[in-house]
């Protein structure tokens, strides 16, 4: 009887010290995000690019203005992805659809990021717009080693003419002194169809697996974050086929990948909405080294859609769609046909 007695006792005491040791754990948390922010071009005819066919080159009026506040609402946004949680501002974001490097260096400049001294890794691509992918980081929180841009050949399958479309981005680097490889890409859209342009996003997934092979060859341990506006949904044949990603964690082995994303499709849950119907074009795929439950090291913690309120359309037939920032030949003082996306990450602070 002793004996249960003191063993009663004990196991209360280790029940209570582990809770009271759980509660005492202190995480480091920060946000890496990808952003589509809708044609974030400049109001200066580059003849280089077909860019007088963007939105604001074709606004009769204000255009100066109308660019200061579309990269100021973009701020806004941005500096609010994954604040509720990391009391922070991305450190690390991916974004598309924007022109040049000036007008992300307006964007990192505005008031709402100036104080984050964020940093950018961007390329120009061979798109006919000129729209390209970037890179901001935090300098404080994240340090490049190494980018590169990778080109992505695809040819119309009827005039069997290049399409010149958007590089794919590759940065390498140490966000707290973790290694960690990140690549944005903005694969080819929908227009034509869904099935007539299928083979070029499978060509954009072929492409992006060679760049996470690549990766792994060197250490199949490599903590890869592939984020971009994929114009496919999660279960589509570039992701389930080419990528061969998993919807639940442990389904994935060494050198795969995990697709957090597609939980939320299957839920009916969008980035971007097109006739009444969601799609979750923006992803942001992990591989497996970043599911280990030893948070000794950054793991991922969890994901998300950033869909406040604010950003969605309050009315009208397209209520409830992401507030863009161009529509029927105006500005309308919105944001992004799209909504961002976002993972945190997490990693014990030992006291």
């Amino acid at each position: 009887m002793k004996l249960l007695k003191t063993f009663v006792t004990s196991f209360c005491f280790l029940l209570i010290f582990t809770s009271y040791a759980q509660e005492k754990r202190k995480f480091k948390v920060h946000t890496i995000a990808f952003y589509n922010v809708e044609n974030l071009f400049d109001t200066i005819n580059d003849p280089q690019k077909f860019d007088e066919a963007s939105p604001i080159m074709e606004l009769k009026f204000d255009r100066g203005e109308i660019y200061k506040k579309k990269v100021k609402n973009m701020a806004r946004v941005i500096s609010e992805i994954g604040a509720d949680v990391s009391n922070n501002s991305p450190a690390i974001i991916g974004i598309s659809e924007v022109e040049n490097r000036q007008v992300i260096e307006d964007l990192a400049n505005d008031d709402a990021l100036y104080g984050k001294d964020y940093g950018i890794i961007h390329f120009d691509s061979p798109d006919a717009r000129g729209i390209d992918v970037a890179l901001m980081y935090q300098k404080a929180l994240f340090s490049p080693i190494d980018s590169s841009s990778h080109e992505l050949k695809i040819y119309d399958d009827i005039t069997r003419k290049r399409v010149y479309t958007r590089d794919q981005l590759l940065v390498s680097g140490k966000l707290d002194g973790e290694l960690i490889h990140i690549i944005v890409s903005h694969w080819p859209s929908r227009s034509g169809g869904e099935a007539r342009s299928r083979p070029k996003r499978i060509a954009a997934a072929r492409l992006n697996k060679r760049i996470i092979d690549s990766l792994q060859a060197i250490d199949p341990y490599a903590k890869i974050f592939s984020m971009g506006d994929l114009n496919d949904d999660p279960t589509n044949a570039s992701l389930k086929d080419i990528l061969k990603t998993e919807k639940n964690k442990e389904d994935v082995e060494l050198k795969g990948i995990y697709n957090p994303m597609e939980e939320f499709f299957r839920q009916g849950l969008g980035s971007n909405a097109y006739r009444d119907a969601w799609s979750l074009f923006d992803q942001i795929l992990i591989t497996k080294p970043l599911l280990e439950t030893d948070y000794s090291s950054f793991r991922f913690y969890k994901a998300g859609i950033f869909n406040k309120l604010y950003l969605t359309n309050k009315e009208g037939r397209y209520k409830g769609y992401p507030l863009r920032s161009f529509a029927d030949g105006g500005f309308t003082d919105g944001f992004s046909d799209h909504f961002p996306v976002y993972v945190h990450i997490i990693k014990e602070v030992k006291e």
